[in-house]
């Protein structure tokens, strides 16, 4: 592969960053869950949601199908980006590229439960639908945990970048990513924690729609989500500068064999 097709992919790739963000804005406020929900509505409150907002669960499901593939390239990239802090694949950019397979998971499933709680309410009871919707609640928050070891991996990896510092750093090289993104990540990892916790409470901060569980982890994660496709095409953009003035570290593995 010659370089101006390699990086080309890694720019779409990142670019994927945004179309999943934006896909699942879209998606989630198609099906009137951008806010959760209290978890001790009645059921009948439940039952009376699923059906006013039939079209736009399923139609948000549809999105999502559409939209999750677009996560693989995404998660490929940052690990190819991570390999350069690491000087070749290493324990950090394996791990990021493992977790970030599985991610989608925690979106796609909880929606294929809802959906089929919209697909035919009228064959399900009340108490159904009612557990359908926790079973939705509890997986897409409780499941957050499953980011954890992602997001650390790559604020860790962010961390530790001696591109460029000192005399152990690549003499020319800039760090892949900027410290403050390795914070942002690590502190991520840690709002996401309380998620665990939401299948034991009903209530309060630690419930699918509270403040420790839901809200801060939330906001800090969309902020993420848009930081991280960014300074993706930043450092696609140095990565190609180095290769092209002969100071890469790290020659990328698709034009080794070329």
């Amino acid at each position: 592969m010659n370089r101006h097709t390699y990086f080309r992919l890694e720019r779409i790739s990142a670019w994927f960053g945004f179309l999943l963000l934006v896909g699942f804005v879209i998606a989630f406020a198609l099906a009137g869950i951008l806010t959760p929900m209290d978890p001790n509505l009645a059921p009948d409150q439940v039952r009376d949601f699923i059906i006013q907002h039939k079209g736009g669960i399923l139609a948000a499901t549809s999105i999502m199908v559409l939209a999750v593939p677009f996560e693989y390239p995404y998660v490929v990239v940052t690990s190819l980006q991570m390999r350069r802090i690491e000087g070749g694949w290493g324990i950090l950019s394996m791990i990021q590229l493992l977790t970030g397979v599985v991610a989608p998971i925690g979106f796609f499933f909880p929606m294929a439960v809802l959906s089929a709680a919209a697909f035919h309410p009228e064959r399900h009871s009340v108490d159904m639908l009612s557990t359908m919707n926790d079973l939705f609640w509890l997986m897409f928050v409780g499941d957050a945990c499953i980011f954890v070891l992602q997001v650390w991996s790559i604020g860790y990896a962010a961390l530790i970048d001696r591109r460029g510092k000192g005399e152990q750093g690549a003499k020319g090289a800039k760090p892949v990513f900027p410290r403050w993104y390795g914070w942002l990540s690590i502190v991520l990892g840690v709002l996401l924690i309380p998620g665990a916790f939401v299948f034991m409470f009903k209530s309060g901060p630690l419930a699918w729609n509270g403040l420790l569980a839901n809200t801060i982890p939330t906001l800090v994660y969309f902020v993420w989500k848009i930081a991280t496709p960014i300074l993706l095409l930043k450092a696609v953009k140095n990565e190609e500068k180095e290769l092209a003035e002969g100071t890469a570290t790290v020659e990328p593995i698709a034009l080794v064999a070329a």
